[in-house]
């Protein structure tokens, strides 16, 4: 099994630039692991990496599929393996770099279903939904959608009816067909992680600055493109934060300075939720980027694949 390194970290953290400067260092070739950079003309909202930078470094698994189309972890799976023995056969090393912690655990073998993915105004409507129609309603739905699913779920519990509609709204897919993906995924690599961590209120300033300054980029003209090329609001690339916003802001449900202000409270949830479910990943060596210039961070990783002694320093905070 091949070891590969991986850095990770919440939402604004610094993940993106530490890792262009490592592979710079090392001769690496960057894998993309974000669920949301994967979509062709997602640009201003996923902060992909701009293409002068991607010559300089070549990085895959951006661009990779229409916003229509469904991204699964396994094709994810699929894609990184291939891109890993491409990269190795030319005598590069692949570095991952990227926060969803959906596609580490796919490849890693274990895909949780806690790592599966969430969103509370989802869950939230489909709540009022329950509370209006009542639970059998919800069975239904879920019965034309996934029937294996429903058949095990009782019509009145209400909180795994919620759960699997949930996952179908935010995926496209069927609950089912999620878990048994879980099931039948082996391990593809040994990852070994580096984790870029903040405190939390210099990292909220951070997302703050950032979610405005992509307002005043062309955020919202890019979901204009978007829906005005033909690409449903109801698609899962279009519900994921900030583009959501901007939507109901189109659609003159919110003003655009409330988009903006829920582009960013949903941000901060999403990287704290990133916080939770990094601390259980393992082996990782953790770098606050506030104590010390991310430079000394990034020479400091050199080093360690150079000498190849991560797993003497994993578990420790730098």
């Amino acid at each position: 099994m091949k070891t590969v390194y991986a850095i990770i970290g919440p939402t604004g953290a610094g993940k993106t630039s530490a890792g262009f400067e490592l592979a710079k260092r090392i001769g690496a070739e960057i894998v993309s692991v974000d669920s949301r950079q994967v979509y062709r003309y997602l640009d201003v909202g996923t902060d992909k990496i701009s293409a002068e930078d991607r010559k300089t470094v070549p990085h895959h698994l951006i661009d990779v599929a229409d916003p229509d189309e469904v991204f699964t972890a396994a094709a994810f799976v699929e894609r990184t393996r291939d891109a890993i023995a491409r990269i190795s056969s030319r005598g590069k090393t692949p570095l991952l770099v990227g926060g969803t912690p959906l596609y580490y655990r796919a490849l890693e073998g274990r895909l949780l279903t806690e790592s599966l993915p969430k969103d509370g105004n989802v869950r939230k409507a489909l709540e009022r939904e329950a509370d209006s129609e009542g639970t059998p309603a919800l069975h239904g739905r879920l019965a034309g959608i996934d029937p294996k699913g429903a058949a095990r779920i009782h019509p009145n519990d209400r909180v795994r009816l919620v759960r699997a509609l949930e996952l179908y709204e935010l995926t496209g897919r069927a609950a089912t067909e999620l878990y048994l993906e879980n099931s039948k995924m082996g391990a593809s690599v040994e990852l070994l992680y580096f984790g870029i961590s903040q405190p939390r209120p210099l990292l909220y300033e951070k997302i703050e600055r950032r979610v405005k300054e992509q307002f005043r980029s062309g955020y919202v003209e890019e979901v204009e493109w978007l829906l005005g090329n033909g690409y449903q609001r109801s698609l899962p690339a279009l519900r994921g934060f900030g583009y959501r916003e901007i939507v109901s802001c189109l659609d003159g449900k919110i003003t655009l300075a409330e988009a903006i202000e829920g582009d960013i409270r949903s941000t901060k949830a999403f990287a704290r939720r990133q916080d939770t479910w990094f601390k259980h990943f393992s082996p990782v060596l953790w770098y606050d980027t506030s104590k010390f210039p991310i430079g000394r961070e990034i020479s400091d990783m050199e080093k360690i694949i150079f000498e190849g002694n991560f797993k003497t320093r994993a578990g420790l905070s730098v």
